[in-house]
């Protein structure tokens, strides 16, 4: 699948929630799963490659229950506590860092793939990740989010980058 990049307009939409867990969710899924693994990712939100809806996968390796990838429809962050301030990056804005501060700790609620609720509370990157992600879902970046100055750093080194 192909990864939207800055500008593309489906990066700003406001994700719609899923109502029905179906073949072509399933296969969404696994289909990002593979792109965020190509792209070498912690993450990717269902806008990332066209898709404005509520999904989201997380790199297994952040996974604490089983190891495998995370898949969560209609992610919640419910709770945030304390803040770390850490490098972050994200394939919508290829070649770009930064540091972002952000909960350290979070409580996320969503359903599975399965349909199931599930739980995440968590610390880290996975933390990290819930957060980015379900940024995405509501159309923000983590560019977003920096400090004016930080932004305007941006802008001057993106617009040279891509000119």
């Amino acid at each position: 699948m192909d990864i939207r990049v800055i500008p593309d307009p489906v990066l700003r939409e406001i994700a719609k929630p899923i109502e029905d867990i179906n073949d072509d969710i399933v296969r969404l899924s696994e289909n990002m799963i593979e792109t965020m693994i190509l792209a070498h990712g912690a993450g990717l939100a269902a806008n990332q490659v066209g898709f404005p809806i509520q999904l989201i996968v997380i790199e297994s390796s952040l996974n604490p229950r089983e190891k495998g990838h995370i898949i969560l429809i209609n992610p919640v962050i419910v709770e945030k506590d304390l803040e770390e301030n850490a490098e972050e990056g994200c394939l919508s804005v290829p070649g770009y860092y930064e540091y972002v501060k952000r909960a350290k700790r979070v409580l996320a609620r969503a359903t599975d793939i399965l349909g199931n609720t599930v739980e995440f509370d968590c610390e880290g990157q996975l933390a990290r990740a819930l957060q980015h992600e379900t940024d995405h879902l509501k159309g923000v970046l983590f560019i977003d989010i920096l400090s004016p100055l930080k932004k305007a750093l941006f802008k001057k080194k993106y617009s040279r980058k891509n000119a």
